[in-house]
């Protein structure tokens, strides 16, 4: 089947299921163009709560899925490719949360959205790239226990140093914001080519960028521009270039989530059409779970 049925057989078989397509901006430039929201994962949170659709469908990893589920879970909630994953999200468990928190009794405890439900039922709140900043200044305490994105915490520490960062646990990355190279981006910048980098990214890569950023934010910024070296996953690129098609976008297409590329339009049409890949999480953490990501979603 070809690429235009398969778009003509997701949009309508959305209709007939009065389903909600939230897509991730790394997701590919075919489920864009069926998508009813796409967005980083703050934006996809937020349409999630919003939405009235009797079902929603998450093209993106496991933790988003989680996400929409937890803020209604009166919805049934779909995810075309039920193994695509995070592996940032399997570096933390609650038990290492727990255990941390049994040192510093005082500290609140933050996680990055990508992160599993679990772990989000046990924080005090949960934050996005683009709001892990103002999320932790809202907080009343000077300790806060951060994970599991070891980058995203040194970022905020910098941001915030009247605050103590915990980040938990030691090394947790994402492998996609390592493939970027301090040298090239030397390079780049003396090309005249300025750079937004994603906050996932190393110390050392984010000092060469001109800004630093969520995805929700970067096509903001593109527009003050007319060429950019985009340090975060290839996907992104294609997403610019859709919102902002005079500006000239560059990567690294080494820098590459295999997770987020596992969604196609034949699995999203099979999805639609049999309604499979239904996600589930357990009562008890859902609980705990939407308490944190309330706490987030209040915060102005």
């Amino acid at each position: 089947m070809t690429k235009r049925n398969l778009i003509a057989d997701a949009l309508r078989l959305k209709t007939e299921r009065k389903a909600l397509i939230l897509a991730h901006n790394y997701q590919l430039p075919e489920v864009h163009a069926v998508a009813d929201v796409i967005g980083d994962s703050l934006e996809l949170a937020l349409a999630a709560q919003k939405a009235t659709e009797p079902i929603l469908v998450l093209c993106g990893v496991r933790f988003m899925a989680e996400t929409a589920l937890i803020l209604n879970p009166d919805r049934m909630v779909l995810m075309p490719e039920p193994d695509a994953g995070c592996p940032l999200a399997d570096f933390l468990t609650p038990d290492v949360i727990l255990s941390t928190k049994a040192q510093y009794p005082d500290a609140a405890v933050v996680v990055y959205i990508n992160s599993t439900a679990a772990c989000k039922a046990v924080a005090d709140s949960v934050c996005t790239s683009g709001n892990a900043v103002r999320i932790v200044k809202s907080l009343p305490h000077r300790q806060i226990i951060f994970g599991p994105d070891t980058n995203l915490a040194s970022y905020v520490q910098s941001v915030l140093p009247d605050k103590e960062i915990i980040p938990i646990p030691e090394g947790g990355h994402c492998y996609v914001h390592m493939q970027f190279d301090p040298a090239d981006l030397t390079e780049v910048k003396s090309s005249g080519i300025q750079i937004i980098a994603h906050p996932e990214c190393p110390p050392q890569i984010r000092a060469h960028a001109d800004h630093i950023a969520s995805t929700g934010k970067m096509a903001e910024i593109a527009k003050t521009g007319s060429s950019w070296y985009i340090c975060t996953e290839v996907g992104m690129l294609d997403r610019l270039g859709e919102l902002c098609p005079d500006q000239t976008f560059v990567g690294n297409e080494n820098a590459l989530c295999a997770d987020m590329k596992k969604t196609t339009l034949q699995e999203l049409v099979v999805c639609l059409r049999d309604l499979t890949g239904q996600v589930q999480v357990p009562q008890e953490i859902m609980e705990g779970a939407r308490k944190s990501l309330e706490y987030m979603l209040q915060v102005p």
